[in-house]
């Protein structure tokens, strides 16, 4: 059995557009839910959802039989952690609150083998079916997309060190962080946010790095994509259920007579 091929890795490194959601309900039984939306990749979010191990690999498994690449967000840039993903097969990672080039080749560090990074050596673990891919070894470096999140203005700043930095596949900006940076806090779509945001992006789209992003705003999202930006997430599954929650309360109360 050969290595299978990461197609979201495959689009970005091709410049193709790659739609997201932010999957943070951390149950497999909820990822089954979106796992046939047609999404282009999904981010399993570790930082500000309540997933551990055990939750990652339920969701993991119902993304395997989707078109949807699954990708893990851990809580933060832990070489421990990170091995132990790698075992799950999770076939991406997308790295919170990096801040200077070095802790950016750490998370490269953490993802690969030695002699070229730190990663820990398992047999059999669910990343290579249990022994089964043959090529596992020579290709898995090759197949995992490694993604670094930007989430203040210094690092935003810092943009063009970022995309010196060898092994990282895309950058992502998180609006979120820098707008709370900025004294935004909760104003993620805030007009100065995005002047900080949109040059470094541009920098970064010049130098051939994909840049990515997660925006609540549908019609913004597609802005971006249509900027440039090659991978965004247009929403989270929590904001979907809590939305549509609402909206359907509202709807049915307002047809409710008083008497």
């Amino acid at each position: 059995m050969k290595h299978p091929e990461n197609a979201f890795l495959t689009a970005i490194r091709a410049g193709k557009k790659q739609l997201g959601l932010w999957a943070s309900l951390s149950d497999g039984y909820a990822a089954e839910v979106v796992a046939h939306a047609g999404y282009d990749w999904v981010m399993l979010d570790m930082e500000h959802a309540p997933s551990d191990m055990k939750s990652v690999l339920g969701q993991l498994q119902a993304f395997s039989g989707s078109d949807t690449t699954a990708m893990v967000r851990p809580d933060w840039n832990d070489a421990v952690k990170v091995k132990r993903l790698m075992d799950l097969g999770a076939p991406g990672l997308l790295f919170p609150m990096v801040q200077t080039p070095d802790e950016a080749r750490a998370a490269v560090a953490a993802c690969r083998y030695p002699p070229r990074g730190i990663r820990g050596v398992a047999g059999l673990n669910r990343a290579n079916q249990f022994g089964r891919v043959e090529d596992y070894n020579t290709e898995v470096e090759n197949q995992t997309a490694i993604l670094i999140q930007l989430e203040t203005r210094a690092a935003v700043g810092n943009a063009a060190a970022f995309a010196e930095v060898e092994g990282i596949d895309g950058i992502f900006f998180g609006p979120a962080d820098i707008a709370a940076d900025m004294g935004h806090l909760g104003q993620t779509l805030h007009p100065e946010v995005w002047e900080v945001i949109r040059p470094a992006a541009k920098l970064l789209m010049d130098k051939g790095i994909p840049v990515g992003t997660l925006v609540t705003d549908p019609d913004f999202a597609a802005e971006l994509l249509n900027e440039g930006f090659t991978f965004v997430a247009c929403g989270t599954d929590v904001g979907l259920l809590a939305k549509g929650a609402d909206a359907l309360r509202a709807q049915v109360r307002d047809k409710i007579s008083e008497t």
